[in-house]
Parts: C-alpha cells; structure tokens; sequence
C-alpha cells in the first residue's frame, strides 16, 4: 500500500531547537496510525509538522506529490484536515454559520453526529466541549479529506463523547481516508488503530501492529506511558 503522507528521518522542532529526531512514520489509505507517547514526548510536534503548519528542520515529509515544505494551507486544499484538541471552529457563530463558512452542509455533519441537530441555531460557545468536538471532527470528516490528522480529540472529554469521535474516525478510515491519531487514551486508540508508533524523548521508540502492542500494553505503559489512560 502506498503512503499518502509519510516522514522519512524526520527532525522536528522551534526555531533551531529540534525536539524530534530521526522519525520515520506514515499512514496509507484506510487505515488508523495511533501516535502515543508521554507527554513532551514529540507527538504534537511530529503532526504538525507533517501537517505543513511547522516547516522541518531535518528529513522529509510527503504528501501525496506535493513538495516537502508545502505549507498546511496549500496539504489542506489537497486534501489534508488537522483536528485538535483546540477545537477550530467560530465559537460566536451558530452551528449552520460555521456549516456555511467551512463550505459544507448540515446534513452531511448530521450524518457523522446526529447529537448535534438540535443545536444548528445555537452558538457554538453556548454548546458542550464534546459537541464542539464533535463539529469541529464533523467539519472535517464531510469535506472528505484523504488524510486527517487528529491531535488530542479525547482531551477533558466524558468516555462515552470519546467512543463517539473515535467511532467517526474507524468509519472514516473504512470509507478510505488515512488517519493519524495522537493519543493519551491508550485503549481507546489501541481498539480502533491498525497500526502504532511510540514516541518517547523525540524519537520512535517502538512501532507495530496494533494487534502485536495490544498484547504488550501493561509493559508499554509502565515503560512509556506512566500515568496514561
């Protein structure tokens, strides 16, 4: 299977301070890629900088046949989509507002979560932390990207939003689209991942199947992930 987005020995990092470090990763077509890790571990600069929104400072990253450098504006118009914990919607605006702002339609979001019907009229501010995830995820999901990058989603989230926003990510991943989820939840994302990377200290310390890892998870948290979910 082909990648759609891949790093190759990838260096990572602010200014000239690099936090990652020789990191190969990728995800194909229809699968979940769970990225765990500690925190301070690298995760969240790994995605963003395979995203486009942070430019690397070593190796190469590939989407699809753009440049290694292309910024996120110009992955996102190829099909690229990065959700984070920060949840990138217009807290003023209604629902349907923000539908009409990210050129989509309420039905197609209202398919992925119906949970949020009644609430189209209402602003977003006005609405849960799960259900804005929820919208922001939806948003995402129904422009059909070929890649969603996922930072974070179940951070400060009841369990049950959790297994909603994950569910939406497995059908997404069966319906085709690449999925790179970085995660704390560490059963959560072993349930639904194919496959798993474990960052620690900037660097991939271990990767597998999520089948292999599922059977090593109490030796990966007490050595990784001390503390996690």
């Amino acid at each position: 299977m082909k990648p759609l987005l891949r790093a190759d020995g990838l260096v990572a990092g602010y200014g000239k301070v690099s936090v990652v470090r020789d990191v190969d990763l990728e995800v194909g077509e229809g699968e979940v890629v769970a990225l765990l890790g500690p925190n301070g571990a690298g995760k969240t600069t790994t995605l963003l900088t395979m995203a486009g929104e942070l430019p690397p400072l070593g190796g190469a990253v590939r989407y699809l046949d753009l440049e290694d450098r292309a910024p996120l504006h110009e992955r996102s118009r190829a099909g690229l989509a990065l959700v984070t914990d920060a949840r990138a919607v217009f807290m003023r605006m209604t629902v349907a507002e923000n539908l009409r702002t990210f050129r989509t339609t309420a039905d197609a979001v209202v398919e992925l979560f119906p949970e949020l019907e009644p609430h189209l009229d209402r602003r977003v501010a006005l609405l849960s932390g799960g259900q804005q995830q929820m919208l922001a995820l939806g948003l995402a999901l129904s422009r059909r990207p070929a890649v969603l990058l996922a930072d974070e989603l179940s951070l400060g989230l009841a369990p049950m939003v959790v297994d909603r926003l994950f569910s939406a990510l497995r059908s997404a991943a069966s319906a085709g689209v690449g999925v790179i989820l970085v995660e704390q939840h560490v059963h959560k994302a072993l349930k639904i991942a194919d496959r798993v990377y474990v960052m620690d200290r900037g660097r991939i310390a271990i990767s597998g199947t999520a089948v292999e890892l599922r059977a090593r998870v109490d030796e990966i948290q007490s050595s990784y992930l001390a503390g996690a979910p």
